[in-house]
């Protein structure tokens, strides 16, 4: 192992993974067998423990790693010719290769372990789940579980409830099976949520979660963000006004809304640190919890009664994570990592630990009335508005590189944001030579939102911009930012539908009447007498329109069953959650929540239409 780097050893132990489909770190005749089959180099078992045997040193039926590397080292070296084994190796290689620059991805098998046992932990009483449950928390069966899409699906739910509608979701029947095809409709179902609540989903599509054992980084990586996204998504000062005491001095409620999820855990931490009366501070979840101390500070300083300091008198690293996940489980933290996790530092799981302890026992006292109104928390427009949630979600879908809104009205000040939006919507439209790229001072920014507006107005992305200028932006306008980034997602909604509808328009641009008239033919081709006048027209509020219009995109996907007509004011609500995701279903990437449908919001109502347009045939 010494001959090799860190990176190696990773990229090489990514591919003896994926051959060792058990984890109990061995490569044995079954698994190779299986391994061979997929490449179409199987001819006998004989001939297979010929390949294992030219390779285990030790005689026992077995490649274990340091021998794979022996391998790995000859063809490193151009000796790789004296191993049959080596041609298995590369082919197995190429199919696990990620295209583009990367090479083969690693992944954790300590937090592919824990994300199974959290999935389990979470989705054991479901009654759909039981051919799936309980996953096994050694190996890769995590990432074979998912094949049918209901497993994450069901979890996308605990992450953000209500963001499925279970009534679309094709579900296993008895000791059935789905079909290529409904298993196809639950996987784009799945992924279109995920990106609907903040998932990236880049080089992630049906085919690859289908065959997850192929692709365990893709897996793991969109585990990990609904994990982070369940765990994280109360960790604000809207779930928790009282996180406004960890307000540091000559700060404002401002500066603190700025802060990430994972920036106010770490605030949130070393609050308690300090008023332990306690030196020490963490500004990582790896390397500076993996010793213990400061886990245990916390838990005794939120649960004094009941958290005790023990730990701190032993010297073994991974002893010390046991008290402590043993003092965490007094308070009903349901933990899912080991202590040997903690003892290692692992960033992620240490991360996810941190948050459940939070989620469980805050230690913060509660504000007042007088407290709550002189921070201004009890405003109506306080934290997301839909449409703000909405434009934040579609930026960062679009999977632009070091680009994540956490934030919209604040991390658009800068102008950097709205620029590289607009150089993914329009290729080469923005010169970088004229872009500040450290906009460290009120001016500089301003400049960059003025380029940006200059662009916005430009020929090629006409946005009305009438009145809004680049000071606007970079002082937080609430309005006149959602009316840029709006126009900014509706020029790039008609862009790619122009794209992807080509024949049907003839490289026309896209027009708002031309998608109306669209939806209005094809609902009258369904035999309904619906029809509508604009994106505002108030039996728009019913959801019928738009399980008509999906009806006449795809015919059975729609059940009767499940549609209130005429609804009531509480079944026009579920009328619109069903459309979305029958509509996810289908393969469209859509961002509104069944309110912007019941209300007849317009904008979204625009983009929803133009979504289920793009997927037609």
């Amino acid at each position: 192992m010494a001959k090799f780097s860190e990176k190696e050893l990773a990229e090489y132990k990514a591919v003896f993974q994926s051959f060792d489909k058990d984890g109990s770190g061995q490569i044995d005749v079954k698994e190779l067998n299986g391994c061979l089959k997929e490449l179409k180099m199987y001819k006998s078992d004989a001939e297979t423990l010929k390949l294992i045997a030219e390779v285990d040193k030790n005689s026992n039926s077995a490649i274990e790693f340091n021998e794979f590397l022996d391998v790995v080292l000859a063809m490193k070296q151009g000796k790789g010719g004296k191993y049959e084994f080596a041609k298995v190796y590369s082919k197995q290689k190429e199919l696990i290769q990620v295209q583009g620059h990367s090479g083969v991805h690693s992944f954790s098998e300590e937090e592919m372990a824990a994300f199974a046992e959290h999935l389990n932990q979470c989705l054991k009483d479901d009654a759909d789940l039981k051919h799936l449950l309980p996953i096994e928390t050694k190996g890769t069966d995590l990432c074979k579980k998912v094949y049918d899409g209901l497993l994450l699906s069901k979890f996308i739910n605990i992450a953000i409830p209500g963001t499925i509608d279970e009534r679309a979701l094709n579900k296993v029947k008895g000791s059935g099976k789905l079909s290529l095809f409904q298993v196809n409709e639950n996987q784009n179902l799945c992924i279109e949520a995920a990106k609907s609540i903040g998932v990236i989903t880049t080089n992630i599509g049906a085919a690859e979660m289908t065959h997850g054992e192929k692709h365990p980084h893709l897996v793991l990586g969109m585990v990990w963000q609904l994990v982070k996204i369940q765990l994280l998504n109360s960790i604000s000062l809207k779930s928790h006004p009282e996180l406004i005491r960890l307000l540091e001095e000559g700060e404002t409620l401002e500066d603190l809304m700025k802060l990430t999820p994972e920036q106010l855990l770490l605030r949130w931490f070393n609050y308690h640190l300090k008023k332990a009366g306690h030196p020490k501070r963490v500004k990582n979840f790896g390397p500076d919890v993996k010793d213990s101390e400061a886990y245990t500070i916390l838990l005794n300083q939120i649960a004094p009664g009941v958290c005790d300091k023990s730990a701190l008198g032993l010297s073994d690293p991974e002893a010390r994570g046991q008290k402590v996940l043993n003092n965490a489980a007094k308070l009903e933290v349901k933990a899912f990592l080991k202590a040997k996790d903690i003892a290692s530092g692992n960033p992620r799981l240490n991360l996810a630990f941190t948050a459940a302890i939070f989620n469980k026992c805050p230690g913060l006292d509660p504000l007042s009335q007088e407290e709550l109104e002189k921070a201004g928390l009890l405003e109506d427009d306080f934290g997301d508005s839909r449409e703000e949630r909405a434009f934040r979600m579609w930026i960062n879908s679009l999977g632009i590189k070091d680009l994540y809104i956490n934030s919209l009205y604040e991390d658009v000040k800068d102008g950097l944001a709205l620029l590289k939006v607009i150089d993914k919507i329009h290729p080469g439209l923005v010169e970088w030579k004229k872009v500040e790229m450290n906009p460290n001072h009120r001016l500089k920014k301003v400049g960059n939102n003025n380029y940006a507006v200059e662009l916005g107005k430009g020929k090629e992305l006409k946005l009305s911009l009438v009145g809004i200028g680049g000071s606007d932006i970079a002082d937080g306008n609430k309005k006149l930012i959602l009316a840029v980034v709006w126009q900014l997602m509706r020029a790039h909604t008609l862009k790619f539908l122009a794209e992807v509808q080509a024949k049907k328009f003839g490289g026309k641009p896209v027009t708002d009447q031309m998608i109306l008239d669209w939806a209005n033919e094809q609902v009258k081709s369904t035999g309904s007498a619906r029809k509508i006048g604009s994106f505002k027209d108030p039996s728009l509020s019913d959801g019928l329109y738009f399980l008509d219009l999906l009806r006449a995109v795809e015919e059975r996907v729609v059940d009767p069953a499940y549609v209130y007509d005429p609804p009531t004011d509480e079944q026009k609500i579920e009328n619109a959650r069903y459309a979305i995701s029958i509509a996810r279903k289908l393969g469209a990437t859509i961002f509104l929540l069944p309110e912007d449908i019941t209300e007849v919001k317009p904008k979204m109502i625009l983009t929803f239409i133009a979504s289920i347009m793009s997927i037609s045939k």
